[in-house]
């Protein structure tokens, strides 16, 4: 898995993703603690990653293409553009929150994981724009890319827009990300 994640980022083998609901106004400096709360909580063990956000986590979209499954819970009332003009702050950011997170039939390799991360980030962005909405995205936006490990070869070795995965991924994600969008 590749994630961005609060618990459980970065590149690794991973056994579960939580995506949990918290209110607006999260209070708690320590999401990741919180996260392995809840985990523990629900009997999940060894390594996973922890989404959180304060959308409502039942009303998450999917989007299919050839194999690759993209599960979305789309926050849009904090959004904004990622190269905005203000500062950057320290610390939490306020709950809005588009988590995606994508599964994939086969392997990839390192870099092809990242470049997945990459390509779901650019059709969220797409697909928010598809949607009329003027923003990049939220503060709080977390992508994780799951796939099988890849054994004894290296897995796929792109994942790109308009590589075989990649285009089915982004494919995937534009349609839970404007299917989110449009019902929020």
């Amino acid at each position: 898995m590749c994630s961005s994640a609060v618990l459980g980022g970065g590149i690794g083998p991973r056994a579960w993703i939580l995506n949990a609901q918290v209110p607006g106004g999260y209070p708690r400096l320590d999401p990741d603690r919180h996260l392995a709360e809840i985990a523990a909580a629900e009997g999940l063990a060894g390594p996973g990653a922890g989404l959180m956000t304060a959308a409502d986590v039942t009303a998450y979209t999917t989007g299919h293409d050839g194999g690759v499954t993209a599960t979305v819970t789309s926050g849009l009332g904090v959004r904004g553009w990622a190269a905005a003009p203000a500062e950057g702050e320290d610390g939490p950011q306020p709950p809005g929150t588009v988590n995606i997170v994508v599964t994939l039939p086969a392997a990839l390799s390192d870099a092809a994981l990242v470049n997945a991360v990459a390509t779901a980030t650019e059709a969220k962005v797409q697909a928010l724009l598809d949607a009329g909405l003027d923003c990049s995205g939220t503060p709080t936006d977390a992508v994780c890319v799951a796939a099988p490990a890849p054994g004894t070869d290296t897995g796929e070795p792109f994942a790109g827009p308009r590589s075989r995965w990649g285009a089915r991924l982004a494919r995937a994600v534009h349609h839970a990300v404007l299917t989110g969008a449009t019902q929020s």
